[in-house]
């Protein structure tokens, strides 16, 4: 009996690659990258690295798969967002960041 899953994978910024595929039950994360046939466009270094995650969960390679699953294939970050958000933070100085930083003239802080 067949189970229909997701594959979902993110080579950039603002593009998204989805397939949707029909395994047999049992089947397990690997198997479903494999079906998809993205892993032939990755460096081989990147596939040693991959991380693996279902509905946003990172799991195993050997993760077996249930009906309906979404697995995500993670590409890792090039700026840790830490250090990114300090250096934007010191950038734009304490006045124009935050959440009430951009007030209508004569309200009240806050609003």
């Amino acid at each position: 009996m067949p189970i229909a899953v997701t594959v979902v994978y993110s080579p950039g910024p603002r593009t998204v690659r989805e397939i949707a595929l029909e395994l047999e039950l049992g089947s397990v994360v690997a198997q479903a990258l494999q079906a998809t046939g993205w892993l032939a466009d990755l460096l081989p270094l990147e596939v040693k690295t991959l991380e693996v995650g279902v509905w946003g969960r990172k799991v195993p390679l050997e993760h077996v798969l249930r009906e309906g699953d979404r697995v995500e294939m993670y590409r890792p970050l090039k700026v840790d967002p830490k250090a990114a958000r300090r250096e934007r933070f010191t950038r734009q100085g304490a006045k124009a960041a935050g959440l009430f930083a951009k007030r209508r003239s004569g309200a009240k802080a806050g609003y």
